[in-house]
């Protein structure tokens, strides 16, 4: 149980760095929580900087995450196998929503949880991914596709692994993920909250 701790604390602590409050801070003299709709994250970056310092805030995210996993699974917790991944990468998603440096008020882990289903599993991760994001460009909500991704993935997995460890630490994923997304999606059903037009944004940006 103590790798298990270690792993989830390695991630936690890589999940802390925002990349998005970083790029805020160089480009804008703010923080992110302060600027646009106050979320370090990609979309928000990306809805104020464009697309150029949106992709930056993603690869830093998803470099931050993979980092950690791969400390995990082959320096510290080797003999965990695929499972030290899921437990630093769920470290990541933590440290990434609350940083303790700022409250245990943060983002809301779309990308890092979305990282450590792929680094976990590659194919079927990615199969889940491209549903989201299909989900996303039918519904222009991104808040449909964040939760549906976590949702398939754990589906997935408790088919293929049954209900073992694995299913528990992505049934956490998707739970923190529902934490984060359930408002929007709760306000979207009811037309409250802003569309995303993803494929008008891609668009525009060329």
């Amino acid at each position: 149980m103590v790798v298990r701790v270690v792993c989830l604390a390695v991630g936690y602590l890589f999940g802390c760095f925002l990349t998005a409050d970083l790029v805020a801070r160089k480009k804008l003299g703010a923080s992110a929580f302060e600027v646009g709709s106050g979320n370090p994250g990609m979309a928000n970056i990306g809805s104020l900087l464009g697309v150029k310092w949106a992709a930056v805030t993603l690869a830093g995210d998803i470099g931050k995450t993979l980092l950690a996993c791969l400390i995990c699974r082959f320096i510290l917790a080797p003999g965990l196998g695929q499972l030290a991944t899921l437990w630093a990468g769920l470290g990541a998603t933590i440290g990434h929503d609350a940083p303790f440096w700022h409250r245990f008020k943060g983002g809301k882990g779309v990308t890092t949880s979305a990282s450590t289903i792929v680094l976990f599993d590659p194919v079927w991760g990615m199969a889940a991914l491209i549903l989201g994001l299909v989900i996303v460009i039918v519904s222009k909500q991104l808040c449909y596709g964040a939760v549906a991704i976590q949702a398939i993935f754990l589906f997935i997995v408790c088919m293929r692994f049954g209900l073992g460890e694995a299913a528990l630490l992505c049934s956490m994923l998707f739970l923190f993920t529902l934490m984060c997304h359930g408002g929007p999606c709760w306000r979207a059903l009811h037309g409250k909250e802003p569309q995303t037009d993803f494929l008008s944004k891609l668009h525009s940006s060329r």
